[in-house]
Parts: structure tokens; C-alpha cells; sequence
């Protein structure tokens, strides 16, 4: 702790460069950071899901939809217990936009806004989902107007919405549109997810009644996918095969997997995450040892005068090659805590973002966790120790005279 003085004294020396040194350390460790923990938020996602549902889909995307008629031969295979419609509805609100007289207009989708909306068969759909709650008399209501819809506490508490209060949705789906304009919806009921029980159950999610959707469009429309019930959890792989074998070389061949693959598989279709933002954090964490090791390079060779001094004072080579490495490893842990703090920042704030909000809003316990503070932290301390070896060896090696003859 002696010799600490000596190096804050060097770190002061060139301040400008050092500060740019340390805040090019911490956008290092803040990306890093950040895109781990998406990373570890999508791997938790992949891995939650309910045991005893399976979802049945097309086998080719799930921007194709699965033929209603599906459903009875679904409920008679052995295993199943229920079997209930889920298509992705969406539905955008339409944007507001003042006019003169201080009322307000809508016209357009509001993508800003925008929230995961769908249409279910509603008694066997919230049977198979026992997490969500749904007080008895607004679940009456509910049931008793096809206009109805139940949000989630979180969504309502989002939008301020009420039992009673309405609202118009258009979805960017071309089939799910009508002439006349958007749906209207009227919040009928909010329901609490039981987190301790499921802990992917989402409370920012609106559901309304299929049928609504079909006869607003003047049409029995296919269903997006399937959510299957189980009798026996454990039975899940041999129901699946038994439910694709049904559709077999049909015109609309199915995929039945579970809640987990199901999830995997939605957050793939956006490509091959993992190794894109790995690549960028790798391509980032090179980037700033070049620019440390090089301010580390050029402090020491402005300081040859200096370090054949210390050295001519009785400071033995190993000595000085320390405080070298100390000054590099100070860089570090500086950047390393700028970085970490600003992740941890962001990351709070990202969740009452608009647009990317509700993405995160879905994520279990989202933020920045201690498994990726330890990586970022001993990255950060590494790139330190890394950047000022090489100089440090130069200075180790270096005699006294050659130091202060080309002062």
C-alpha cells in the first residue's frame, strides 16, 4: 500500500488519457455485461415452461396457421386431457394525434405501445393455466360478452385500464383485420399470475375470446396453434409423437413440443443470438486490450527517465515492473466498476423502456446478476493485468543507463 500513492501519482500524470483509457474499459465491461444477461434472460426463458402443456403448431413456421378441425382428433389421443385454441392476434392501440381544438384523434397503429395479445377458447384455456387468477365475478363478465377481454395486473397497471374501460386493438396481420376498422375491447376482468407456482407466467398479456376474432372478420379462421393438456407429464415425448403421427403427409403437417422447446424455438426464429452477441462482446473485449495495452506502452516510454531513476535509487527491477502492472490493474478495476455500474443502470431501467419494455417484462427476474458481475469484473482486471505486461517486461529488462541516455 506504500508504493500507492506513487501510482495514482502516474495515473494523474496524463489524466486526459487516462480517463479515456478507463471509460473505453467501461463501455468494454457495460456491453459485455448487458449482453450476458440478455443472454442468461434468454436461456432461463428456453428453459421455463409448464410440464404437463405441450403446444401444437404447423410444422413448417408458425407464421402458418393449423386447421381448426384439428382439434377433436387432438382431444381423442390417449394422454391428452384438454386441448384449447391460442392465435397470436397482433394487436396494435391505434396512435393518438392532437388536433387544434384539444381533443385528441386516433388513426394508426401504435407500435410503441405494443403488447402480446391473443385469442383463446377461454374455458379450457384458463383451465389448463390453474397460475392465473381470475376474480369469480369478472370472470362472469367476462364470459357473458364476446367483446370481453382479461389483461394482466401488470398490463392494466401499464395502460391504467379498469374493469369497464375500453379500447381498440388492429392487428398488422392482414386476415386479422376488419373493413369497418380496429376491434373494440372491453376490459372485463384482470387477472393475478401466481409467480411461486409458474414462474413464466406473465401478467402484461391480454386475452379475448376467439370467437370474436373469426366472427369480426367474417370468417372461421384456422387456429395459430394448440395448447395440449396432459394427464401424465412424464408421458409428454410419446403423446407428441402421437399427435404429429396423426397429420402425417397431410396438407398441414404439425409439431407438438413442449412449453420449453416451444419457447426455444420462438426465440431462434430471430437467428443465432448466442453467437452474435458473443461475437460482439468478443470483437469488443480485443478492441480495448489493443487501446490499453497501447496507453500502457506509450505511459511507460514517457516515463524511461523516471524508471531509470527509481531503478538507480535501489528499486529492483521486479519492484518496478509491479508498479507498472498495478497502474494497468488500477485501469482495470476503475473501468471494470464504471461498467459494472452503469449495466446495472440500464438494465433497472430497461423494463418502463418503451418498445423493448415489454420484451424484458417477460423475462423471470431480469437484471444484472452476480455470476455475471464476477465475469465482468475478472475481464475487466484481466484486461488490465494483460495490457500492461508486455510494458512492464520492457521496463523489467531495461538498464539503468540505456533508460537515461534516451531521456
Amino acid at each position: 500500500m506504500k508504493y500507492l500513492p506513487l501510482v495514482l501519482k502516474h495515473l494523474r500524470r496524463s489524466w486526459l488519457r487516462t480517463l479515456s483509457t478507463v471509460l473505453g474499459m467501461a463501455v468494454c465491461i457495460f456491453l459485455f455485461c448487458t449482453l450476458r444477461t440478455f443472454l442468461m434472460a434468454m436461456d432461463d426463458a428456453k428453459a421455463m415452461g409448464n410440464v404437463s402443456r405441450l403446444v401444437t403448431r404447423h410444422a413448417v413456421s408458425l407464421v402458418y396457421n393449423v386447421p381448426l378441425p384439428y382439434e377433436g382428433r387432438i382431444a381423442q389421443v390417449k394422454g391428452v386431457k384438454r386441448v384449447a385454441i391460442s392465435t397470436w392476434f397482433g394487436g396494435s392501440l391505434p396512435a393518438k394525434k392532437e388536433v387544434k381544438d384539444g381533443e385528441s384523434s386516433q388513426s394508426g397503429p401504435d407500435f410503441s405501445s405494443f403488447f402480446t395479445n391473443l385469442g383463446v377458447e377461454d374455458e379450457p384455456y384458463f383451465a389448463m393455466h390453474p397460475e392465473f387468477h381470475v376474480p369469480p365475478d369478472q370472470w362472469a363478465a367476462y364470459m357473458a360478452d364476446l367483446k370481453g377481454c382479461i389483461v394482466g395486473r401488470g398490463l392494466a397497471k401499464k395502460f391504467g385500464w379498469k374493469p369497464g374501460d375500453t379500447f381498440f386493438l388492429e392487428s398488422f396481420i392482414p386476415p386479422y383485420r376488419k373493413r369497418e376498422g380496429p376491434f373494440e375491447f372491453t376490459v372485463r376482468g384482470i387477472y393475478d399470475a401466481d409467480k411461486v407456482r409458474e414462474p413464466s407466467a406473465d401478467d402484461t398479456v391480454m386475452y379475448f375470446h376467439y370467437k370474436y376474432l373469426y366472427e369480426g372478420v367474417g370468417q372461421r379462421i384456422a387456429a395459430g396453434l394448440y395448447v395440449v393438456q396432459l394427464e401424465d407429464p412424464t408421458q409428454a415425448p410419446a403423446v407428441a409423437e402421437r399427435i404429429d403421427a396423426l397429420f402425417k403427409n397431410s396438407d398441414a403437417e404439425t409439431k407438438t413440443e413442449t412449453e420449453a422447446a416451444f419457447r426455444a424455438g420462438f426465440l431462434e426464429m430471430i437467428g443465432n443470438l448466442a453467437l452474435l452477441l458473443n461475437s460482439i462482446g468478443l470483437a469488443v473485449i480485443f478492441t480495448i486490450l489493443l487501446v490499453t495495452a497501447n496507453t500502457m506502452s506509450m505511459a511507460v516510454r514517457e516515463r524511461r527517465n523516471e524508471i531509470g531513476v527509481l531503478k538507480t535509487l535501489g528499486f529492483s527491477s521486479g519492484r518496478v515492473m509491479g508498479l507498472i502492472l498495478a497502474e494497468a490493474l488500477a485501469i482495470g478495476a476503475l473501468g471494470g466498476l464504471l461498467g459494472l455500474g452503469l449495466s446495472w443502470f440500464i438494465l433497472a431501467g430497461l423494463p418502463n423502456a418503451p418498445g423493448i419494455g415489454q420484451m424484458v417484462a417477460g423475462f423471470h427476474d431480469f437484471g444484472l446478476h452476480w455470476p455475471v458481475t464476477t465475469q465482468g469484473m475478472a475481464i475487466a482486471l484481466s484486461l488490465g493485468v494483460a495490457s500492461g505486461l508486455i510494458p512492464a517486461l520492457s521496463a523489467y529488462r531495461a538498464k539503468i543507463a540505456d533508460m537515461l541516455r534516451q531521456a
